[in-house]
């Protein structure tokens, strides 16, 4: 059995200490919210989630089991939560109105870090969404291979080689990209 210490913490929450549990949303939102926006890719969407996963962590603290870790179970719900809300599929569409353009003198830098960016960026879309999170969870999040097989429902050695294959994708994917692009130059 793990020993979380966040379990001490656990029981004043479920004795009535509501500010405990503000204390551990704060800690975790930044994680929480990084998990979701990596699946939904959309801000609102994803802070929304988030935030809905709190809700739902905190309406079932009773039967988290306390064998694994808090935050496992916590990132597990907003694992969940945002597939959920990226089934939905809702569209929002942005106003050009409402978009921000910012310059630096720095633009040649910052094109060559954006293009890298976008490429990048392209080349993930093209992976499938399990692939995108793998990825993100382990190289953005540097979660360790249990906890992500924890968060995914996977076996530890199932997302090994998810993070294995997926970045062999990743890799044929970019060189894809970056052929096309150098073709039409």
């Amino acid at each position: 059995m793990t020993i979380d210490p966040e379990h001490a913490l656990l029981d004043r929450i479920l004795a009535g200490d509501q500010q405990v549990y503000a204390d551990l949303v704060d800690k975790h939102k930044s994680y929480a919210y990084t998990i979701a926006f990596k699946i939904l890719q959309n801000r609102p969407e994803a802070e929304e989630a988030a935030q809905d996963a709190f809700i739902k962590a905190y309406h079932n603290l009773a039967g988290f089991n306390r064998e694994s870790k808090f935050s496992t179970w916590l990132y597990r719900i907003v694992f969940n939560t945002a597939i959920s809300y990226k089934r939905k599929n809702r569209q929002q569409f942005q106003s050009i109105e409402n978009t921000v353009i910012e310059y630096s003198q720095e633009a040649e830098g910052m094109l060559e870090k954006t293009d890298k960016k976008k490429f990048l960026n392209q080349a993930l879309a093209k992976l499938t969404e399990a692939d995108r999170t793998a990825l993100s969870l382990f190289y953005l999040e540097e979660f360790s291979l249990e906890e992500i097989a924890e968060i995914t429902g996977m076996m530890a050695n199932t997302v090994k080689v998810r993070i294995h294959r997926a970045r062999q994708r990743l890799a044929d994917e970019l060189k894809t990209l970056l052929n096309h692009e150098a073709l039409t130059l």
